[in-house]
């Protein structure tokens, strides 16, 4: 990477780490370990394949029933939970039906201030939806505009088993934040496998911090992942800026969308900063042809 990179990396620490102490975080330090080239990024030619692949060279065939373009009247229930089933939030939100509504045929995630309506401990809300299918590899793509507020915007896939616990996040990150402005964050976790793939006891994740000559939260962006048995990529706007070798997510897993706090991030409510949305104007999924994907 570029060494100017770096002493931006160190600059925006320095000036930032002051107003987070005061808040008793942990922030990870600045580390990234590349620059995306944005001049690299692909024009759509189409809708019908992933935008790293238009002439459909990974011989991809999508997977409308399992898609959503986000133009209806409200969720389509057949494809999603409306709110998270298990998980009630990260402290202090809480996920609320509430705050997804779909509206100008995209899917908003907003964020409120229930008080008294919310569990205790819990002082704010915000949005979540999970798919009802699980899914073994394919490629999972989102066109999305992140918030500009001090919160996550989320796209990613876990599956929570008394065995069996991975999670791959395509997009995770909070530009809201002056500090985070040119982060692009990936992450790949095992909580926890079987004896026959891995024999995983203890959490691992394998994370990684790219630099992004742009402000995330000012425009719409296309994520995407190819996830076979062989490999993990990550994609932004065509370009693939991450490849991981697979070596533990063989797991079926759901799709999540949502918005939330995460003192990892410096992204914790603030009262004079409710009005940020998360959007997201469809969600793509295509298997390989002559491929089970674990529908």
């Amino acid at each position: 990477m570029k060494s100017k990179f770096y002493l931006v990396g160190i600059i925006i620490l320095y000036f930032s780490i002051g107003a987070l102490q005061a808040q008793n975080l942990t922030i990870p330090p600045k580390n990234y370990v590349d620059t995306v080239d944005v001049s690299l990024s692909v024009q759509r030619a189409n809708n019908k394949f992933p935008l790293s692949d238009q002439n459909n060279k990974g011989e991809w065939k999508l997977l409308k029933k399992y898609s959503d373009e986000f133009d209806k009247p409200k969720i389509n229930e057949k494809i999603w939970y409306p709110n998270n089933p298990k998980w009630k939030g990260r402290k202090p939100t809480y996920f609320h039906g509430s705050n997804v509504v779909l509206e100008n045929g995209e899917a908003v995630f907003r964020v409120n201030k229930h008080n008294e309506e919310i569990p205790e401990g819990y002082t704010h809300t915000a949005g979540f939806i999970k798919s009802k299918n699980k899914f073994l590899y394919g490629y999972f793509e989102a066109e999305m505009k992140l918030m500009d507020a001090p919160w996550v915007s989320g796209f990613w896939m876990t599956n929570v088993s008394k065995d069996w616990w991975t999670e791959i996040d395509i997009c995770e990150n909070a530009p809201g934040l002056s500090y985070n402005r040119n982060d692009l964050n990936s992450n790949i976790h095992v909580f926890r496998a079987p004896e026959d793939q891995g024999n995983v006891k203890e959490h691992f994740s394998r994370t990684k911090k790219y630099y992004i000559p742009v402000e995330l939260q000012k425009d719409y962006h296309v994520w995407g992942l190819e996830w076979t048995e062989e490999y993990i990529r990550f994609y932004i706007d065509g370009i693939l800026f991450r490849e991981a070798k697979n070596t533990h997510w063989h797991q079926p897993l759901e799709v999540n969308f949502n918005n939330e706090s995460n003192k990892w991030f410096g992204a914790l409510p603030d009262d004079n900063r409710l009005d940020g949305e998360f959007h997201v104007k469809y969600f793509r999924v295509w298997e390989k042809r002559n491929a089970s994907n674990g529908k």
